[in-house]
């Protein structure tokens, strides 16, 4: 007889939330497991949604961005992306995020031309995938624009500190065979633009 699928499920028992601010929601909490065991500490965090977009020009090149990670302390070659804003003042939050979260193809658009002073006309959606299932519950929202024409210079945050580049989808899959293309959903971004022919 198959086993009903929610009888893999944890239920949280107990949850400490550690930071919790208008950014980040970092929690600390137990957890049972599908056969009784509580096992504790389990981190995890709330953060923003956010879209990345996979952007080409009028000559089919690829618009991109080098800006620095403090993850991995190393600058960083990646697609344009950004978070969704929220008129509710938080940076995060399943619970109200239908309502009170920015349309994720008008925050890609409004990424691309703040990022690149870049505009498009040819929009499509591709995937909205967890941005990292183990430890957070945001979403990232895959997006590609083609034909895209400079309309402006770039409006940066005043965290943002990037420059524009311009990649041949040849360099783009050289930066990736080289481990150079480091974010984890864009390069899956950028296969599922290859898969729909760019």
């Amino acid at each position: 007889m198959e086993k009903d699928r929610d009888d893999l499920a944890w239920e949280e028992v107990k949850t400490e939330h550690i930071i919790q601010n208008e950014w980040i929601d970092f929690r600390q909490s137990a957890y049972r497991f599908p056969d009784g065991t509580v096992f504790e500490p389990y981190y995890s965090y709330s953060r923003r949604d956010y879209v990345v977009i996979v952007a080409s020009d009028t000559e089919g090149n690829f618009l991109c961005v080098r800006q620095f990670r403090q993850g991995i302390k190393e600058v960083t070659t990646e697609f344009p992306a950004g978070g969704l804003e929220r008129s509710d003042g938080m940076g995060y939050g399943p619970e109200t995020r239908d309502s009170a979260s920015e349309d994720a193809l008008d925050a890609a658009k409004r990424e691309l031309l703040e990022e690149t002073g870049y505009e498009s006309d040819e929009w499509s959606y591709l995937l909205k995938i967890p941005s990292n299932a183990t430890i957070a519950d945001n979403y990232a929202f895959v997006y590609r624009a083609k034909n895209c024409r400079k309309v402006a210079g770039q409006n940066l945050d005043e965290t943002e500190f990037l420059n524009v580049e311009v990649h041949t989808p040849q360099e783009i899959e050289e930066m990736i065979r080289r481990g150079k293309f480091q974010q984890c959903v864009h390069v899956m971004a950028w296969l599922l633009a290859k898969a729909g022919m760019m």
